[in-house]
């Protein structure tokens, strides 16, 4: 099976959804309104810490300056409330991407209003404009359409490359389209591609990884998946309302009490399709989640009271690895355990080596998941990670995120428009 992380699609979007995509746009000379999603983490000096979510929207990026577009970028960063406040502030973020794509980065002071309005007037073909943080607005997160309309007014085309907020009822993410032509993105068609694309049609044998904290948040995936998933694995937080629900005591784990008669049943109708169905057989327990706290490896049906499972044991980390040795298409959302803590972080990271040296597509969704594969060093080895948390959890459910559904449709026999 052939890995790569370069701009390929999968499958092309028009083959998963009849919407317009960035090469459909005639955009040379014309001004390309683009969301893009450049949440990135600042430390104590505003300084970008990881810039990997500005190096996703790289690819539309480049293609619309070499396509002669005037270029607006736009993003949200962080919670500012609707106010302005220098700690969120994109300004750190348009000196990053100046850098990366070795050109001038025009950076406006707000993203809308008669300042603004001016600098895109004066812009030339292959300039590129940053707008300051939308959500300095309060209207951007009330999807207020006089808003939505004004930031329409700075372009001709509107192109979402933001998956990670494709979710969000938005101004920036569905409000525009309704006043201009909207088209996906390069990495927005990717992260449809591998999540809706070749989830929905596998190369079987097709595995699951789930883990994290809770099951709530993950049952929609497995009802989702279950007709196309030849084995499931669970890990994480999760695990424990499962082991419970078959009658085990669980000690101090994390457990959902209300979730036991759902996991049961979804359990037993999995197994009951023949689907192979793996839990945890240990675990490493302690009584706090501290670094430095006392720590055991147990069987998992042997958690004494007072003590809490923190990570999956090595047997289960064995057993998980040989249940991927087959695997074609690997699907992995949760880590395996509280990986931030070294005590608790080697379940995580075996499991990120074995999907790592699977000789097969490999999927990895959710931040969680997305920073255990980059601190085990395997981020190169895996064929495609999701930019989205809940995005991507929302599309591996099967719903429809609302700035996908926002596109324009695309038309039979269209070209460029």
């Amino acid at each position: 099976m052939r890995k790569n992380r370069n701009n390929e699609d999968p499958i092309p979007i028009k083959d998963i959804l009849n919407k317009l995509t960035i090469e459909d746009l005639n955009i040379k000379g014309k001004r390309v309104f683009i969301r893009a999603d450049f949440n990135v983490p600042l430390d104590d000096n505003l300084m970008v810490t990881d810039d990997r979510r500005i190096r996703s929207t790289l690819p539309t990026i480049n293609y619309t300056i070499d396509e002669g577009a005037k270029v607006i970028l736009s993003s949200h960063l962080g919670r500012p409330k609707g106010k302005v406040d220098p700690r969120f502030s994109l300004a750190p973020v348009a000196k990053r991407l100046q850098r990366l794509l070795n050109k001038e980065v025009i950076f406006a002071p707000d993203c809308i209003g008669p300042q603004v309005e001016g600098l895109v007037s004066k812009m030339k073909e292959g300039d590129v404009l940053l707008l300051e943080n939308l959500r300095f607005h309060s209207e951007e997160e009330r999807n207020d359409e006089g808003f939505a309309r004004e930031l329409a007014g700075l372009a001709d085309f509107y192109v979402n490359d933001a998956f990670g907020t494709a979710h969000r009822v938005h101004a920036s993410i569905v409000g525009i389209p309704k006043f201009l032509p909207s088209a996906a993105g390069f990495l927005l068609k990717k992260e449809i591609g591998y999540l809706k694309g070749m989830v929905d049609n596998p190369v079987r044998p097709f595995v699951t990884i789930l883990g994290g904290a809770k099951v709530s948040g993950k049952i929609g995936v497995l009802e989702n998946i279950e007709a196309k998933v030849d084995k499931v694995l669970i890990g994480g937080g999760m695990a424990f309302t499962f082991i419970k629900a078959i009658g085990y005591e669980v000690g101090d784990s994390l457990v959902e009490n209300d979730m036991l008669e759902t996991v049961q049943r979804i359990r037993k109708k999995l197994k009951g399709m023949g689907i192979k169905f793996y839990l945890p057989v240990d675990c490493v327990i302690a009584q706090s989640i501290e670094p430095g706290a006392e720590t055991k490896i147990v069987p998992t049906l042997e958690i004494p009271r007072g003590w809490r499972a923190l990570d999956i044991g090595p047997a289960t980390a064995k057993l998980f690895s040989e249940a991927l040795a087959n695997a074609k298409t690997i699907l992995w959302n949760g880590p395996m355990g509280v990986f931030e803590i070294d005590a608790f972080s080697r379940g995580t990271f075996a499991i990120a080596r074995a999907v790592a040296d699977a000789y097969a597509l490999t999927i990895v969704g959710g931040g969680d998941t997305d920073l255990a594969v980059h601190r085990a060093g395997v981020s190169d080895a895996i064929s495609f990670i999701s930019t989205g948390g809940g995005a991507s959890l929302q599309l591996l459910e099967g719903k429809e995120l609302p700035g996908i559904a926002a596109l324009t449709e695309r038309k039979e026999g269209q070209d460029t428009i």
